[in-house]
């Protein structure tokens, strides 16, 4: 069990208020800031500093912050574990991104899961931002995410490499004929996911480079859902970019077409995720190698 110190820490950096940490956990604010001093001679450094009046956590309370959400992280884990013992249920948590859990990995979670009659398998689903909230906070143990992250925050092994491509349908018309460059697509309504998604952080890095941005487009749609993308592209709504791997029975059936470009040649990893520093890391790769085989 975490020092209650440790959750008094862990609510500050929370909450980034003395006061409002005091009256979630139900103590008084002096309370707090004792705690938050004995942690702070513990370990020889500051944790928190202020800066315009307003609470800011320090490098050394950030690293501290990382090791000990794991270690909660763990306990919570431990718990299951126990439970297991007690009930032969094993529980594991995985969450998945939109476009990796309806298209890349369902066939494979599937034979885990025959493999596995005595486990029961929690799938949550997500984008990219949300599921690092979620593993950060201890409600799933591992993710499998597209898209960028901080990788030195995690432990991380690849799952698949994929292309991604822009997309339409196979008869659109392009406002500017034949574009061979991603700026000659300006003039298109753009269909793209929402803020957070790892398909839209991609495109977003992309037009950066060029100095564009999603809001360049003459008219843009966001939508939540991958399947209503594909579905407005079907019906000639507009363009898009995604992974190849979310389109492949369009483009084979010959619904939709890839847009070629000249400058955009794209591909990324979709890569499995867990906390740094887990007691639980030697089980997750064992996962992790189950699925890609």
């Amino acid at each position: 069990m975490l020092d209650f110190r440790i959750e008094t820490f862990l609510m500050v950096t929370e909450t980034m208020n003395f006061t409002e940490a005091a009256k979630r956990l139900h103590i008084t604010q002096p309370a707090v800031s004792q705690h938050i001093h004995f942690l702070e001679k513990e370990y020889d450094t500051k944790l928190f500093s202020y800066h315009n009046k307003r609470l800011k956590m320090t490098e050394a309370g950030a690293i501290l912050k990382k090791r000990l959400m794991t270690m909660k992280n763990d306990q919570l884990a431990l718990k299951n574990e126990i439970k297991v013992q007690e009930n032969k249920k094993e529980v594991l948590s995985i969450g998945v991104t939109m476009t990796i859990g309806e298209y890349a990995i369902v066939e494979r979670l599937a034979d885990f899961l025959l493999k596995h009659p005595e486990m029961n398998l929690h799938i949550h689903y997500g984008n990219t931002a949300q599921l690092l909230t979620l593993l950060d906070k201890g409600d799933i143990n591992m993710a499998l995410v597209e898209g960028n992250y901080p990788k030195e925050n995690y432990e991380h092994r690849k799952y698949s490499t994929e292309d991604y491509i822009a997309v339409c349908a196979v008869e659109h018309k392009f406002e500017q004929a034949n574009p061979k460059t991603m700026k000659e697509l300006l003039q298109e309504r753009l269909l793209v996911r929402e803020t957070g998604s790892g398909t839209r952080n991609i495109l977003e890095e992309l037009l950066l480079a060029r100095g564009m941005k999603i809001e360049d487009f003459q008219h843009y749609v966001e939508v939540e859902n991958m399947h209503t993308i594909i579905g407005f592209l079907k019906k000639d709504c507009g363009i898009s970019f995604m992974y190849k791997v979310a389109v492949e029975d369009e483009l084979k059936k010959g619904t939709l077409r890839e847009i070629q470009l000249s400058d955009f040649k794209m591909q990324h990893d979709f890569d499995f995720i867990w906390e740094k520093g887990s007691i639980y890391a030697e089980k997750y790769r064992a996962v992790c190698e189950e699925l890609q085989s």
